[in-house]
């Protein structure tokens, strides 16, 4: 059984941003490896790739398009449909020229798109096509995002309506898909994210302070975190409200977001109600930062990371944070299978309390860190994750 992991092309793999779906990409091939399963990364051709140690296929693509747009603008979408189309190509060589059954293994709706539109009935027949919806939209109540879905995610529903196997992050997606795409529900999996436990580790107090110091950080100042893209949905706007009372009871009391700005007027309304509330001082934005020991560095310096995201498949900040030792709160209303391992709230008006009972009560953080550390180390390692999908997936090959 050969399996062919498909990068996006929104960047290249390892991705040096946090751009979670290379992130996937990346540790579950490195997973199967270890598996010894024979697999391959196709991915969109890049003249900075990092070294690494990673079986990569690439798709040329014009050097034009191999930047990163962040803000997903015109030349993004254009990247995405050349680089589909290009990877249709490539896809369908290695098809023709193979004699054994051949799994792909897409994560995002263009590529599969193309490929489906491009390839005729004979040669899909050599391959089984496995889907993984990484997209945030189908957490939605369907009367909301009904129509979304029909006039953006309708190249995804053509891909799921299509494959073999489609693997979801959430109990909602999936009943979703299954309800309202009429895909039969045999073929609709959950599945977890997983993250990489020895990059993303507690770290000793030692190294923290000595962090702390690097920042220019008092031992005894308190930090909290929110890592995502800058936007409305990840809600930093609100993250900070929530964390206004907070931030006023201590001057070493901080806020610190990193992510990439996808819109720039959010960005700066977060920064007026910070200045407006004589916080500048106190919230710090981080830029993009590099996934691995650096972001793993800021996880562990944070008391808890709030995330009050509005939408979500399964965020894998969610679970890095984690596997660093590091609370998470959210919104209640983000329903995801480790959610239940999260701190939740439901009114703003009892966000202080949970911060107080749960983060500023020395006992249970400590007890909380413990708990989180453990179940990412039983049950969401990249190696669980990957046993995960070849159970599913080896049973039923054809």
């Amino acid at each position: 059984m050969k399996i062919y992991e498909i990068g996006t092309g929104y960047t290249s793999i390892p991705s040096k941003i946090g751009a979670a779906t290379e992130i996937v990409v990346e540790e579950l091939t490195r997973a199967f490896l270890t598996q010894n399963k024979d697999v391959n990364i196709i991915d969109i051709k890049a003249d900075d790739r990092e070294i690494n140690n990673l079986p990569i296929l690439e798709v040329n693509v014009p050097k034009f398009l191999r930047t990163t747009d962040v803000k997903l603008g015109i030349m993004h979408k254009v990247k995405r449909i050349v680089y589909s189309i290009k990877l249709a190509k490539y896809l369908k060589k290695i098809l023709k020229n193979s004699d054994e059954k051949i799994i792909l293994h897409f994560h995002n709706q263009y590529n599969m798109y193309f490929f489906l539109k491009m390839s005729s009935e004979k040669i899909r027949k050599k391959c089984i096509l496995m889907y993984t919806n990484h997209s945030y939209i189908w957490h939605g109540e369907w009367s909301e995002i009904k129509s979304i879905v029909k006039k953006r995610y309708f190249q995804e529903s053509y891909c799921m309506k299509h494959a073999d196997f489609i693997f979801v992050l959430n109990e909602r997606s999936q009943k979703n898909i299954i309800s309202n795409l009429n895909i039969d529900k045999s073929k609709v999996f959950l599945i977890n994210n997983g993250v990489n436990t020895k990059k993303y580790k507690p770290l000793s107090n030692n190294a923290k302070n000595e962090f702390k110091s690097f920042l220019h950080l008092d031992v005894e100042s308190k930090v909290f975190i929110q890592v995502g893209s800058i936007c409305d949905r990840k809600n930093q706007l609100g993250a900070l409200k929530l964390l206004t009372p907070i931030l006023k009871e201590n001057s070493k009391y901080y806020y610190y977001f990193a992510g990439g700005i996808i819109d720039q007027e959010y960005f700066d309304e977060l920064l007026k109600f910070a200045k407006e509330q004589n916080l500048l001082n106190q919230v710090k934005y981080l830029g993009e930062l590099k996934p691995g020991e650096e972001l793993n560095k800021y996880y562990n310096i944070a008391e808890a990371m709030v995330f009050p995201s509005k939408q979500e498949g399964f965020s894998l900040v969610i679970i890095e944070a984690m596997s660093a030792g590091v609370p998470v709160i959210i919104n209640d209303d983000l329903q995801f299978i480790l959610a239940n391992k999260c701190i939740k709230y439901r009114e703003e008006s009892n966000f202080v309390s949970l911060i107080n009972e749960n983060i500023f009560n020395e006992k249970k953080h400590q007890e909380i860190k413990e708990n989180i550390r453990q179940e990412v180390l039983s049950n969401y390692s990249w190696e669980y994750v990957a046993n995960e999908y070849l159970k599913i997936i080896e049973p039923r090959k054809k």
